[in-house]
């Protein structure tokens, strides 16, 4: 009979949670929208490096750290270019028969600026006795971010207005319950690979195209439709 009794009193309890509206949130959906702009590839980056081959590392020392220093001394020309060592190898060169036979050595300089015209022209006279490893033109994180952030805008105003229209569609009011921001972009690399002894004789300025990058940005989220 106890028993009986307790079950009794829990009929009401589970009629008032049935009585409950158990689906009280509206629909969800998920969303997104995406928003590019354009930024001026206004800083280069390149790299220059003097390579030579001898029987002895020490021979090759020789060589090598002359041209970087030659190098040094007419970057100093030019203080809107920044530049500094990015790394020396070397490493043998084995005959067929295992032995070694001669020593390979690598240098180079890494070269980054904001000025193009003073770098091509920097890198007109470089490239006479060194070699241009690559060359790779992008927008500074200055004017990178300031793409991204007008992307930014751009992609939550795309948001809105497509949630807007799926709201309107469906005659039901919104709100916005989740969201998420991405950016990424797409920079010019254009790669120069070429002996020094390849290179022009004269010291004429290296031609760049700086063009424009695409930066873009991506807002995802989820709406509540009341």
């Amino acid at each position: 009979m106890t028993y009986v009794l307790r079950a009794m009193r829990t009929l009401p309890l589970c009629a008032a949670l049935l009585a409950t509206p158990a689906f009280a949130a509206g629909t969800l959906v998920e969303l997104s929208s995406e928003a590019s702009r354009p930024a001026a590839n206004d800083l280069v980056r390149s790299t220059v490096s003097a390579e030579a081959t001898g029987a002895t590392p020490g021979e090759l020392s020789r060589q090598v750290n002359t041209l970087i220093a030659d190098a040094l001394k007419t970057a100093k020309a030019y203080p809107s270019v920044k530049t500094q060592s990015s790394g020396t190898s070397t490493y043998p060169i084995y005959s067929k028969g295992g032995k070694i036979e001669s020593w390979r050595m690598r240098s180079e300089l890494a070269l980054e600026s904001g000025d193009t015209a003073a770098l091509s022209e920097l890198l007109g006279k470089l490239q006479t006795s060194l070699g241009v490893s690559n060359l790779a033109l992008q927008p500074s994180p200055e004017t990178r971010k300031k793409a991204e952030d007008e992307a930014t805008l751009d992609a939550i105003t795309a948001f809105k207005a497509r949630a807007k229209v799926i709201a309107e569609a469906l005659g039901k009011s919104y709100q916005i319950k989740q969201l998420s921001v991405s950016t990424n972009g797409r920079t010019v690399q254009p790669m120069f690979r070429a002996a020094a002894k390849a290179m022009m004789a004269d010291a004429a300025p290296m031609p760049m195209e700086t063009g424009e990058s695409q930066v873009s940005a991506t807002v995802s989220g989820q709406i509540e439709l009341e």
